[in-house]
């Protein structure tokens, strides 16, 4: 039997040929022979080793320097302070625990120095490397449990930011408090870089309404599918006002809207299929027509039971709802392209921002030349001045020097019309100069305080024959 030991450390000691030794011992028949490898570093490269190690650990405990609650206790600046001093104790606490472990390495290396000087038992080498063992592993549960810590505290310091945040949004942001956060994040950066990148405090959230949604707002017709892409056997999920949807199409062919829960197991309704014009739970196979009636619940006696359902219509290839407490018009506002235009693209998108904030981007168009123009703006002026010319009374007008025509209507469509020579193309100074036009539709339906459901359709009047080119809706996307 023969039995090999290596020694490398070479994360704190520099390997060097000058320094190696080999020894072979002989201790009878029944053990065989033992050889034991040293590789011993260099003392000037271990000397600046220990150097580089004290510079890295000699940081004073900060646990006397703790801070005391004065005051309000939810006054912004004292929260922020707790949680900073929260992040410096777990940096040191961190730190601590490293040297820890880098001590005990060292013990065991002197372990096996020593073993290679003077043998030892196996019994004696397995006991002492066990309890070393042993040490290194509460060593290595203290570094997860400080970055346990770490990381509950940089949670506190992100909600801290939010706080501060919906604070500067409230009061117009002071020059002095914002002075003060800045100084704050500064100080608190450094124990950031201890913690893994996944536990990095997320960004500052200004996607979403600081107060919530004004009720009146549901009190409108709300276009949500295209036609096209509501088939008789698909349903088509949404979320409107942060309560989750989902459309789909009766035994008639005509469209309705029920609440996406099933009210026996709250199984999404969406998961399921759709089978005779009503949608089918997957979970037990509750039936449910378009006004949220269940017909059908295989397994069990039929009782009455029905889940919540919205106004719903199909007009002009769109399918609209009411979301709103109030009754519905008895009209819905028609979005069809000017005579003359032809529909060309059709899309929907689920935008990460509040339906205000897009449309306030929708109808500001003096941002074009600046941020678009690698795709529609490409080659725009920039004029010294923008105007938006519009009637004495009306969402309506137009822009000057731009050849487009702007319309706001409620609660959430922007319509535009824009006279271009080629795509990308402006021409003329208004759209009566111009022969071709492009028009478009957005439609921002509010679907949560940070996320918006669009519907995109552009129209063109020439050219009809570019929809009848193959994947020519690819190159639209």
């Amino acid at each position: 039997m023969e039995t090999t030991v290596s020694l490398l450390p070479h994360l704190l000691v520099k390997p060097s040929s000058s320094f190696s030794c080999c020894f072979t011992m002989g201790i009878g028949r029944r053990y065989g022979r033992i050889k034991v490898y040293a590789v011993l570093g260099d003392d000037e490269a271990q000397h600046a080793k220990n150097n580089m190690r004290g510079a890295l650990f000699h940081v004073d405990n900060p646990g006397p320097m703790a801070p005391i609650a004065k005051g309000n206790f939810l006054d912004v600046n004292q929260a922020l302070e707790v949680v900073r001093f929260g992040i410096q104790y777990c940096d040191w606490r961190a730190r601590q625990d490293l040297l820890t472990i880098m001590v005990l390495h060292n013990k065991v290396v002197e372990v096996l120095k020593s073993l290679a000087i003077e043998f030892k038992s196996n019994g004696t080498l397995r006991k002492e490397l066990a309890e070393l063992q042993e040490e290194l592993a509460k060593a290595h549960n203290q570094v997860h449990l400080s970055e346990t810590r770490a990381s509950s505290a940089l949670d506190k310091l992100a909600q801290a930011d939010n706080l501060v945040n919906d604070r500067l949004l409230q009061d117009g942001g002071s020059s002095a408090s914002i002075d003060n956060y800045v100084s704050l994040a500064s100080r608190t950066s450094s124990a950031s870089r201890f913690v893994n990148k996944k536990t990095l405090r997320p960004s500052l959230d200004v996607s979403g309404p600081v107060q919530p949604y004004n009720p009146n707002l549901k009190n409108f017709w709300y276009p949500v599918v295209f036609s096209g892409d509501l088939k008789d056997d698909t349903m088509v999920p949404i979320d409107c006002f942060e309560e989750q949807w989902v459309i789909f199409r009766g035994k008639d062919g005509r469209p309705g809207c029920v609440q996406n829960t099933c009210a026996h197991r709250a199984c999404p309704l969406h998961l399921g299929s759709v089978s005779e014009g009503r949608i089918q739970c997957p979970f037990h196979g509750w039936e449910y027509s378009t006004d949220g009636k269940c017909e059908k619940m295989p397994a069990t006696k039929l009782l009455n039971v029905r889940i919540r359902s919205l106004p719903c219509f199909e007009q002009e290839g769109m399918v609209w709802i009411w979301p709103g407490d109030g009754t519905p018009e008895s009209t819905i506002p028609s979005l069809q392209p000017p005579s003359g235009f032809t529909i060309h693209a059709e899309m929907v998108m689920e935008l990460p921002v509040e339906h205000g904030l897009l449309l306030d981007n929708l109808l500001d168009i003096a941002h074009a030349p600046f941020a678009h123009t690698s795709t529609f703006a490409k080659g725009w002026s920039v004029p010294s001045l923008v105007k938006f010319l519009t009637p004495a009374s009306g969402l309506q007008g137009y822009w000057d020097p731009y050849p487009i025509d702007m319309e706001f209507r409620p609660p959430c469509m922007v319509l535009s019309t824009t006279g271009i020579s080629k795509p990308g193309k402006l021409e003329g100074k208004s759209i009566k100069q111009c022969s071709t036009h492009l028009h478009q539709l957005h439609i921002c339906l509010p679907s949560s305080r940070n996320k918006t459901r669009m519907l995109y359709q552009m129209s063109l009047n020439f050219a009809p024959w570019l929809k009848h080119i193959p994947f020519m809706h690819i190159l639209w996307s």
